[in-house]
């Protein structure tokens, strides 16, 4: 019997019981579901690191996926409850902006599932979700209204000085590779074939780009456009975000928001 997948993605920790009862009521829609967990060590509210966490790992997973995040709920004067669908993929979202995030002007059909008051709480949310993947997996979402006034979030873009590019940094992965929020589409055409540089301090300058992290020998430092498309700093076998001295805090939140890249 085929299976469908069933990710979360969310911003409330490994450990935290929400995340147990959300794939208990996700579970309960059929024997037919198998849930993966995408993440769930998102910082809070950080709805950019999540929209990233989400373009990296969506197309992965098989046509007719339902991607599930978590991510900010409740946030809004109204909260409301999104069905999107974008190639053969199912995404039931928060209308907080974080599918714009993701995919920028991509197109992609909307349906308005439930509008919350202030007052909702998240296992209700989680219980609306549930009723919606109930639909998806009978076929039955037309009963969801079209919808295209969804949440357009404020998108950043690296800031252009006379001799930078400050890129925000957008997470910290598992290895301590830093991502950037510069595309390789974007670095081409800003650094547009200039040199360039990313000081390191302890190692030295970056001024290329590397396609894997071998390139450079064993503790050197590199970047890369790593699988999203992003550009990452990394340390082949090391730990680029300690040597750079970013550090998050119990929450996520970083202590340094930026980099910049000196042309």
């Amino acid at each position: 019997m085929n299976r469908t997948i069933i990710t979360l993605l969310s911003d409330l920790g490994a450990g935290n019981t929400s995340v147990s009862a959300a794939r208990a009521a996700l579970i309960g829609c059929g024997s037919e579901v198998q849930l993966i967990d995408m993440s769930h060590n998102v910082a809070p509210f950080d709805l950019r690191q999540a929209a990233y966490i989400l373009l990296s790992a969506w197309r992965h997973f098989p046509k007719g996926s339902v991607h599930v995040v978590m991510v900010d709920v409740l946030g809004g004067h109204m909260p409301r409850m999104l069905l999107i669908e974008m190639e053969d993929h199912y995404f039931i979202v928060p209308d907080n902006g974080i599918i714009t995030l993701a995919f920028g002007e991509v197109s992609f059909a909307a349906r308005l599932c439930y509008e919350f008051s202030r007052s909702v709480f998240f296992s209700e949310w989680v219980d609306k979700a549930a009723t919606v993947l109930k639909c998806i997996l009978q076929g039955d979402t037309d009963q969801y209204t079209h919808f295209n006034s969804h949440t357009q979030p404020v998108l950043t873009e690296p800031v252009v000085h006379q001799d930078s590019i400050e890129c925000s940094i957008l997470s910290l992965d598992r290895y301590e590779n830093v991502i950037l929020d510069i595309t390789r589409e974007q670095f081409n055409r800003l650094i547009n074939s200039r040199p360039f540089r990313i000081r390191t301090m302890k190692l030295g300058d970056i001024t290329t780009i590397s396609q894997n992290y071998n390139d450079v020998d064993e503790g050197k430092a590199l970047c890369r456009f790593n699988i999203a498309g992003y550009l990452e700093i990394a340390v082949y076998h090391g730990r680029a975000a300690s040597i750079l001295g970013i550090k998050s805090d119990t929450s996520g939140k970083l202590n340094y928001r930026t980099i910049k890249i000196f042309v």
